[in-house]
């Protein structure tokens, strides 16, 4: 996973609130395991109506509980292989929040008038490491993250990541648990 720490430029709106990830990515499409690929189905569904445009930004600017519905891995996915590093929206569903967390996706919660006035600017700087989002004129929304995954997302480290930089605690540990005398099971 790529560090993330500042992710800067024009924004795309999908100003629709309860996006469920059966839209952000129908199910006939998942059917492989890797991560790309993904992208060209986003919004498979609403990309056939008269007037759809969402631009390949690097922001996606969002309604209210964004990625509910299924708990699929591959929404985030195909958000990220579509182009967009944050989603900015007054709020996500848990799964979905963490399922970006684990990629490197930065989902970022902010008020509803300020996601309407981010859309409004057409460009952002999403700050992790301040943990704001700058835009228009000198206009600035502060977002929480949880410090570990803050540490996480800062390092580049996914979960396997995570468990490697442990490797000598692990050794320790099974080192420690070994028993003399001879083995009971069988081979």
């Amino acid at each position: 996973m790529q560090p993330v720490s500042t992710i800067q430029g024009d924004v795309s709106v999908l100003a629709r609130d309860d996006v469920d990830t059966d839209q952000i990515i129908p199910k006939q499409f998942l059917k492989r395991v890797e991560r790309t690929g993904f992208g060209e189905f986003l919004f498979y569904d609403w990309a056939k109506e008269p007037g759809w445009d969402l631009p390949k930004n690097p922001i996606l600017v969002a309604g209210r509980n964004f990625g509910c519905g299924s708990s699929r891995e591959h929404a985030p996915w195909a958000l990220e292989d579509y182009g967009f590093r944050s989603v900015i929206a007054p709020s996500f569903a848990d799964i979905f929040k963490s399922n970006s967390m684990k990629i490197g996706l930065l989902p970022v919660a902010v008020s509803e008038d300020e996601c309407r006035a981010i859309a409004q600017a057409g460009s952002a700087t999403v700050d992790l490491e301040s943990q704001e989002v700058r835009y228009g004129d000198g206009q600035v929304a502060r977002f929480d993250i949880d410090p570990q995954i803050k540490h996480r997302l800062l390092h580049g480290l996914d979960d396997v990541a995570m468990t490697l930089n442990m490797s000598e605690a692990i050794e320790f540990y099974e080192h420690e648990r070994e028993r003399p005398g001879p083995v009971t099971t069988s081979l």
